[in-house]
C-alpha cells in the first residue's frame, strides 16, 4: 500500500493550497480516510477525517471553516484544501488510511486508528 502526497509549499498568511494524496494498493473505496499534521517541535495532530464515501467528515477546532476534506473514490484521492491559512498552519502533513475497513467515526481522531500514512508534505504560511 502506498500513499502520494503532494502539493505542500511556502504561502503567505490568508493564502491557499491544495494538498491531493493518491493511495494505491488498496480497496481505497472501503477505508475512511484523514489528515494530520506535525508542527516544528509538536505532537503529531489531527486536522480532519472522512468516510468512505465522502458522505460524513470532520475536524479539529483549529481548521474547521477554512479547510475542507473530500475525496474521489474514481481515481483513489483524497484532497485537503486549505484557505485562510494562518503561520499556526505551518507542519508537514500527512495522509493517512485508516486500519480497519468499513469504519468511520467522528471519534476517529487518533493515528492509531490508521495503519498506512504518506511520506508527508510540508507546508510553511508566513505572516
Amino acid at each position: 500500500v502506498q500513499l502520494q502526497a503532494s502539493g505542500g509549499g511556502l504561502v503567505q498568511a490568508g493564502g491557499s493550497l491544495r494538498l491531493p494524496c493518491v493511495v494505491s494498493g488498496r480497496t481505497f473505496s472501503y477505508f475512511a480516510m484523514a489528515w494530520f499534521r506535525q508542527g516544528p517541535g509538536k505532537e503529531r495532530e489531527f486536522v480532519a477525517t472522512i468516510s468512505q464515501r465522502g458522505g460524513s467528515t470532520w475536524y479539529a477546532d483549529p481548521v474547521k471553516g477554512r479547510f475542507t476534506i473530500s475525496r474521489n473514490n474514481s481515481n483513489n484521492t483524497v484532497i485537503l484544501q486549505m484557505n485562510s491559512l494562518k503561520p499556526e498552519d505551518t507542519a508537514v502533513y500527512y495522509c493517512a488510511c485508516a486500519a480497519e475497513r468499513f469504519r468511520w467515526a467522528a471519534t476517529m481522531n487518533s493515528p492509531d486508528e490508521y495503519d498506512k500514512w504518506g511520506q508527508g508534505t510540508q507546508v510553511t504560511v508566513s505572516s
